[in-house]
């Protein structure tokens, strides 16, 4: 895909109906000739819309106005492009834990949650949260995370989760200012809600710190699944984050998480973890694919808004625990 055609893609799959200002932005970005070639002279893994967007807003430049966006980048390009080559792309929405959800509920209870790519840690607290699903609340935490849903119940009650950690190449600290500063620079500029849900999230994480493991998802993965206590489903998950890993890496790294006990549960682009035989999506947005053990469910919206359920049905509670690696 090249460059334009990504901010294009951006701009309508992703923004279009979320965020106008990015809509208008990447699609002037993609018409901009001076603009695609500074992006072209970053690395490969460098150049989508949303690392420079955010990067300018963690800067203080402006991202409503295109032109004004323009006049920043070009003005300030040696600064821009030093902080994106240092910066990853690590959204910390804890409204995934919306999609999240009924499937952690259905599973053997209680678990020991594993987030690969898990960023400050956020999507490690599904239990402390509250949730509204369409008219239908579950919990009663803070932030209350709010989802539509076609085609599935939602559960009971949250999870009971016995254990927590994360695993990430550059863990960032809820205690940390200029880690929460990046986290909100990578919301998108209309989304006050957002943006409350960020402070909400991290006021939870940083009263209870979840342990951040710096590591890689192939060579750390088995040794801190192994720290997860006897008597609890370990559930290794992960959200928006395979993209990151070059094709090679990702098969690997399925092949590791398929020979661990417990479940596997994925949120990911159907491009970047394939499934055969995927029913279309609803609309022209762009859809993440919720898995369970490499079985798809679901199509989801990339902030954990939206949920239509297309795969097999979860009983509640019931779902059987899957066997250990070889086992027939």
């Amino acid at each position: 895909m090249t460059i334009a055609r990504s901010y294009v893609d951006f701009g309508v799959r992703e923004a279009r109906g979320v965020s106008p200002a990015y809509e208008r932005l990447a699609l002037a970005v993609a018409r901009d000739e001076e603009l695609l070639a500074l992006a072209a002279t970053l690395p490969a893994g460098k150049r989508q819309p949303n690392l420079l967007f955010g990067v300018v807003r963690l800067l203080g430049g402006p991202v409503e106005d295109p032109a004004a966006f323009r006049a920043y980048v070009l003005a300030n390009w040696p600064a821009v492009a030093a902080e994106v080559r240092v910066r990853v792309t690590q959204t910390n929405e804890a409204g995934r834990c919306a999609v999240l959800l009924p499937v952690l509920a259905a599973l053997p209870q209680p678990l020991a949650l594993l987030e690969v790519g898990a960023s400050a840690g956020l999507c490690l607290y599904p239990d402390r949260y509250g949730y509204r699903f369409d008219d239908r609340g579950v919990g009663d935490g803070e932030p209350v995370l709010e989802c539509s849903t076609v085609g599935v119940e939602p559960p009971a009650a949250v999870p009971e989760i016995a254990w927590r950690a994360g695993l990430d190449l550059n863990p960032l600290d809820v205690a940390s200012p200029a880690d929460v500063a990046w986290l909100d620079a990578l919301i998108w500029p209309e989304q006050a809600h957002r943006r409350a849900r960020l402070r909400a999230a991290v006021a939870v994480a940083a009263a209870d710190p979840p342990p951040l493991v710096r590591g890689d998802l192939v060579d750390d993965l088995p040794a801190l699944a192994a720290r997860a206590p006897a008597g609890a489903t370990l559930v290794v998950f992960h959200s928006s984050v395979l993209y990151h890993v070059p094709a090679a890496r990702r098969a690997e790294f399925v092949a590791v998480v398929r020979g661990l006990p417990g479940h596997w549960v994925s949120v990911e682009g159907p491009e970047v973890l394939p499934f055969a035989g995927l029913p279309e999506p609803p609309d022209g947005a762009f859809y993440n694919v919720l898995a369970l053990d490499g079985v798809p469910l679901a199509w989801t919206r990339g902030h954990g808004q939206a949920m239509r359920w297309f795969g097999p049905s979860l009983t509640e509670g019931r779902a059987a625990a899957r066997p250990p690696a070889g086992s027939p």
